[in-house]
């Protein structure tokens, strides 16, 4: 009874420590037995053929002889290798499992710790992956109505900095040009100075708001909006080449502001981040779809975690049902490519 009572104890630690973990479809048999029963068989045909050996031709003398001690050990041993092998390969599903748990990232969807082991194995991994489909489109759902809400609060704030800031902006220019065609000679000067920073705050504030809501992409599409944030980022030593071709597959309306707004916050991260001097904006279709490439010279991330920055763009694919990658560029620097599907790329 000391090997049943030490096997038992075994299982049971096993179960402890290997509730996270992983497995492949195996075959119908191997899920219906159970993992209790699979060691508790094991133990019972040990104990009984050592129970058999002992009442028939092995017997133990004292003191104990050589043959006898060499039965009993290796007796011992192999049932302790067969215990061994069976819960290394019951609790391997398990193992695997607890790996999937780990590495599991909502913002890369679609990888699944694949069914197989004992009955009580095949269940736990099953609700895990239901839990994960559920996690998945409830993130979905949630991720949808968060970006969409931004964007239309960029709208409406874009609208109120150009319709209520600007036009206020607008008119004390042509109150300080009033004025300074009545000061006195020595005013001028001053008064030139508060126009030309009225002016330029004009400016910013249209800058801003043509970056929170780019009307160039509601107004000229696609193509036309991405160069033109190329040529915006063209500034303070960064060169942005653009590459986009007038004949691609028309996107959904969505699927434009994502190819955008990622674009826009790769260059955005190129600029504060990277330290390059050149970078560049590809925009081409490809035998399933249409794929966005945002390349620039820089240092490369390195092993620098993923900020909220590339966290917001995977977001955003994922809405579309787009693939984002981040990788190493040829010679330096880092490549953001996202491919839309086909699918996806139809006539609004």
């Amino acid at each position: 009874m000391g090997v049943v009572t030490d096997i038992r104890g075994r299982r049971c630690a096993a179960k402890v420590t290997g509730t996270v973990p992983h497995a492949r479809t195996g075959g119908g048999a191997n899920r219906t037995v159970s993992l209790f029963w699979r060691i508790f068989s094991l133990n019972a045909v040990g104990l009984i053929a050592a129970a058999a050996l002992l009442l028939g031709p092995v017997t133990v003398s004292t003191p104990v002889l050589p043959g006898e001690a060499v039965a009993v050990v290796a007796g011992l041993a192999a049932l302790l290798a067969a215990n061994a092998l069976v819960l290394r390969i019951g609790l391997a599903p398990l193992q695997r499992l607890g790996r999937a748990m780990a590495t599991a990232d909502l913002l890369r969807p679609g990888a699944r710790a694949p069914v197989a082991g004992p009955a009580e194995t095949a269940a736990l991994i099953t609700t895990y992956n239901t839990m994960l489909d559920r996690l998945e489109a409830e993130r979905a759902t949630g991720a949808a109505r968060a970006l969409s809400a931004q964007e239309r609060e960029r709208h409406r704030i874009a609208r109120e900095l150009h319709d209520e800031v600007g036009q206020t902006l607008t008119a004390v220019l042509l109150q300080l040009k009033r004025v300074a065609d009545q000061v006195p000679d020595e005013l001028r000067e001053d008064v030139s100075q508060a126009q030309e920073a009225t002016r330029a705050g004009l400016d910013e504030i249209r800058r801003i708001a043509r970056r929170l809501r780019p009307g160039v992409l509601d107004e000229l599409g696609l193509p036309s909006a991405l160069r033109s944030l190329a040529a915006e980022f063209t500034t303070h030593g960064l060169t942005v080449r653009h590459h986009v071709p007038g004949d691609l597959p028309r996107l959904t309306e969505e699927s434009e502001l994502v190819v955008y707004r990622v674009a826009q916050e790769g260059l955005t991260n190129t600029v504060r981040h990277a330290a390059a001097d050149r970078a560049e904006v590809r925009l081409r279709p490809v035998t399933d779809g249409v794929e966005l490439l945002v390349r620039d010279n820089g240092k490369g991330r390195g092993g620098a975690p993923e900020g909220s920055g590339i966290s917001g763009m995977r977001e955003r694919a994922l809405l579309i049902g787009a693939a984002l990658s981040l990788e190493p560029a040829p010679g330096r620097g880092t490549d953001i490519r996202l491919r839309i599907p086909a699918a996806i790329g139809e006539s609004r």
